[in-house]
């Protein structure tokens, strides 16, 4: 079995056992961050309750320093929140869209996470190297990753 499948099997086993949804993030981002070598931030957005055009820094485990708040006019976070669909970039300095948190993030790939069908958060991960996200598996994925998220988030209840 791959690592990306052992890993999402992990992600599944976390879900099941959390004890909220931030809590649920929290573990995911660490157990992508330590297993996937390449994979050097992994940070959720969460929709701003306040402010349903913004995210919000959630839970991340990583050596960048995320920007706090993205407005859906804003980066990539802003740019995949905005379209709805999963962003790969694989050569951030390429990308005008590109928000820098740091110059030392050289790849990202922001995966949209939707709970009874309007956008909740967003999984964001980045990388040193360029090209990280090149593969099928890694989108593959981040995109289950985020989509083992939004089906907790459907399962709590509203607020």
């Amino acid at each position: 079995m791959s690592t990306h499948a052992i890993l999402l099997q992990e992600v599944e086993a976390l879900a099941v056992s959390a004890v909220n949804a931030e809590a649920l993030m929290q573990s995911v981002a660490d157990r992508i961050h330590s297993v996937m070598a390449r994979y050097n931030c992994a940070k959720f957005f969460v929709v701003d309750k306040a402010d349903a055009r913004a995210l919000f820094l959630g839970p991340y485990t990583g050596s960048f320093s995320p920007v706090a708040r993205i407005t859906f006019d804003q980066g990539l976070c802003g740019a995949a929140a905005a379209t709805g669909k999963t962003l790969v970039v694989n050569d951030v300095a390429a990308d005008p869209r590109y928000l820098s948190a740091s110059d030392l993030v050289k790849s990202e790939i922001v995966v949209p996470i939707f709970a009874r069908g309007k956008l909740a958060a967003e999984i964001s991960v980045g990388s040193y190297f360029a090209d990280t996200f090149a593969a099928d598996a890694d989108r593959d994925l981040v995109e289950a990753c985020g989509a083992v998220i939004g089906k907790y988030l459907e399962k709590q209840p509203l607020n």
